[in-house]
């Protein structure tokens, strides 16, 4: 039986060892008691993480004279909307797991 790969740091070392082989993937995995199919889920995850980029979040302010009120963010084809009572860490929450997708 073949091991699973079990967290992304064993992943990046036996998919830099596979790389380096010479061998492909599913070669390497059967020499070395790895599941091949473990490691090629924790290839697509990893190349799905560096493909995001790291969130900024951007102070809004609302222009002089007007009172703050209603924000509404459009990022492609998803937009958010916002009021004054939105909190920081929540929108965080909220944008990481639309990144993900």
């Amino acid at each position: 039986m073949h091991r699973k790969i079990r967290d992304a740091a064993d992943a990046r070392r036996c998919l830099e060892a596979a790389a380096t082989s010479g061998l492909d993937r599913v070669e390497w995995a059967r020499r070395h008691g790895v599941d091949a199919r473990s490691l090629n889920a924790w290839r697509v995850n990893l190349s799905r993480r560096a493909e995001v980029k790291p969130l900024r979040l951007v102070e809004l302010v609302a222009p002089p004279g007007q009172s703050a009120g209603r924000y509404v963010l459009h990022v492609g084809e998803l937009s958010i909307e916002l009021d004054d009572a939105f909190r920081e860490d929540t929108l965080e929450r909220l944008l990481r797991v639309v990144a993900g997708c």
